[in-house]
């Protein structure tokens, strides 16, 4: 049995959701509610005010990056023993691909998860032409599942003659209001908002919210629409699956991957319904003679870089990495004088560099450290900002250029736009010298480097456009593409397998 559960979306980035998704939690929790939180889409910043605030690991639902049934496997996973989940939509509720379609919207998770839909509409300015935007939205799509109206930035005043009017002339609740309240509101960057740890009086800020939501949701009516609908599918749960179904040439094929005994990853590959791979998470370490053949699980030590500078993570890399049997170890760029003693392998993942680029450069025995392991030979993916952190060079926001660690042969420049947006998929190159297949990646960044790397082409998925990105070698996985490990989960095992010749000197 799931959870109950809401998926809060709205008609377009900017109408609040991610201040009303917020104090939900909030007030969620004040109420006693064990809950867990989701983000729609490519998205790390809102599941970092998630996570502070229910003090759980909040995690992203994304159907480019995977195909449906992994997306309703990590969903089931993931919320299992919880009494609710909230779900956070992502742009406007139908926005997908291209900005042309549905496929990867906000919709298309809540079909995947069958989850029961809030609208969170803007009401600020409005009245009558409220039921018509509501209208327009419950009936483009006649599977809309759009349950629920919350109005945002309405008055107590106002609310009842707005909820009075949109339910006598539609077929849908409205569950609530939420007052604009100035000091509550979250600041944003160049990157979308500032991230937690910046707002000094952030839980605050939220408790006052969730204060005032206690008041102004109708919880009844909320949380008899989240349990509208309990079940997903008939599918039995088994403990530890990494991937539960494939389509194949000839049938459909349910796959457990469990601790015991051989263990295998099958995946679909990127852009087709009919193909399937298999990896033996075994394989690299059955040749060694240092490392038993029988053990489950082989064991490596991969450094993650975490603070400040570098903060856009995905849980679920670092959880499939774990599967995989990999130890994490954090540590700080910033902060730190030297990587762990002992890994076998380093990740630097995106953040905002650029902010932190100074003190970064000047933590030169750090940066000695980097550069002595990786020309070492230990293994290292590093995307977007820590790809940016390996160069010879880096601009802040100011133009001013740093030194950096001087793995990657080139040059970091601030530009005045978001360059190479959105969704990606990668081919023909190998990760740490394995054919792994294509696999979905995205782009989200305001520098650009000149020396990006040509070992793998980048398509996007809606229109011709194309260019070659990534440095890649049998122990380097550099670019700005950022990955998803349950799109493809060989690139998790091709870095693992990395660390393990590494640390066996196989």
């Amino acid at each position: 049995m799931l959870p109950a559960r809401i998926l809060l979306t709205a008609p377009s980035s900017g109408s609040g959701k991610t201040l009303v998704t917020c104090g939900l939690l909030q007030a969620m929790k004040n109420r006693g509610k064990k809950v867990i939180s989701f983000k729609c889409g490519p998205d790390y910043i809102d599941p970092m005010f998630h996570s502070m605030i229910l003090g759980t690991k909040s995690r992203n639902l994304d159907t480019f990056f995977a195909d449906r049934d992994t997306v309703r496997y990590l969903f089931e996973k993931n919320s299992s023993g919880y009494e609710l989940a909230v779900l956070e939509g992502v742009m406007g509720y139908y926005d997908g691909l291209g900005g042309i379609s549905t496929r990867s919207s906000a919709y298309e998770v809540a079909q995947v998860t069958d989850t029961p839909v809030i609208l969170c509409v803007d009401g600020k300015g409005s009245s009558v032409s409220l039921v018509a935007l509501v209208k327009g939205f419950l009936e483009y799509k006649e599977d809309s599942r759009i349950r629920g109206v919350i109005l945002n930035r309405v008055s107590g005043m106002l609310y009842p003659r707005l909820k009075e009017m949109i339910e006598s002339q539609l077929p849908v609740r409205v569950v609530g209001y939420v007052p604009y309240v100035p000091d509550c509101v979250l600041e944003s960057r160049h990157l979308g908002l500032v991230t937690p740890d910046e707002i000094k009086d952030l839980k605050e800020r939220v408790e006052k919210l969730a204060k005032i939501l206690e008041t102004s949701i109708e919880w009844d009516v909320l949380e008899e629409i989240a349990g509208s609908n309990r079940t997903i599918s008939e599918q039995d749960m088994q403990e530890n699956v990494l991937v539960r179904k494939v389509t194949g040439q000839d049938k459909d094929s349910t796959v457990v991957c469990t601790e015991s005994g051989k263990q295998t990853i099958y995946y679909r590959e990127t852009g087709s319904s009919d193909s399937r791979r298999s990896i033996d998470l075994s394989a690299e370490c059955s040749d060694n003679s240092n490392h038993s053949a029988n053990e489950r699980k082989p064991s490596v030590t991969i450094g993650v870089a975490r603070d400040e500078a570098f903060c856009f993570f995905y849980e679920d890399n670092l959880q499939l990495l774990q599967e995989l049997g990999a130890k994490l170890l954090y540590f700080s760029p910033l902060h730190d004088k030297k990587l762990p003693e002992y890994v076998d392998g380093v990740m630097f993942h995106g953040g905002y560099p650029e902010l932190y680029a100074g003190a970064l450069s000047k933590n030169t025995e750090m940066l000695d450290s980097v550069r002595e392991a990786l020309q070492n030979g230990v293994p290292c993916m590093a995307e977007c900002g820590g790809f940016m952190y390996l160069h010879e060079q880096m601009e802040d926001m100011n133009h001013r250029p740093w030194t950096m660690a001087g793995i990657i042969p080139g040059y970091v420049k601030k530009t005045e736009r978001l360059g190479r947006f959105g969704y990606i998929t990668l081919e023909g190159g190998k990760v740490f010298g394995k054919d792994v297949g294509t696999f979905p990646a995205h782009e989200f960044h305001y520098f650009d480097s000149d020396c990006c790397g040509e070992d793998f082409l980048a398509k996007k998925p809606v229109g011709n456009r194309s260019w070659h990105c990534i440095h890649s070698t049998d122990t380097l996985f550099a670019g700005f593409p950022h990955l998803y490990f349950y799109g493809n989960p060989g690139i998790a095992q091709a870095f693992v397998g990395a660390c393990i010749k590494y640390k066996f000197k196989l």
